[in-house]
């Protein structure tokens, strides 16, 4: 944490990258603009991604997107509880 310049950062990034090895490093720094911040990974499965001049990280995830097999509206407990036995 603190104010370092460009080049100090980019030396203290690649030192942090070396003795990380196969481990992950993640790196937050300021930069001008909008939202002031930027992202740099090292062997992250989570990724910077820029929306609209905005950067957000996208965690990938295991879900399945749309199952056509389940059923759609509610369960028979749902109904059980509003409407009562």
């Amino acid at each position: 944490v603190g104010h370092v310049n460009s080049r100090i950062r980019q030396r203290l990034w690649s030192r942090v990258v070396e003795m990380a090895g196969p481990g992950r490093a993640l790196l937050v720094y300021q930069q001008p603009g909008e939202q002031r911040l930027c992202f740099q990974v090292h062997n992250h499965h989570w990724q910077p991604v820029d929306l609209d001049g905005i950067t957000l990280i996208r965690r990938p995830t295991d879900r399945k997107t749309y199952n056509p097999a389940l059923s759609h509206g509610w369960s028979k407990a749902s109904k059980r509880r509003r409407f009562g036995r």
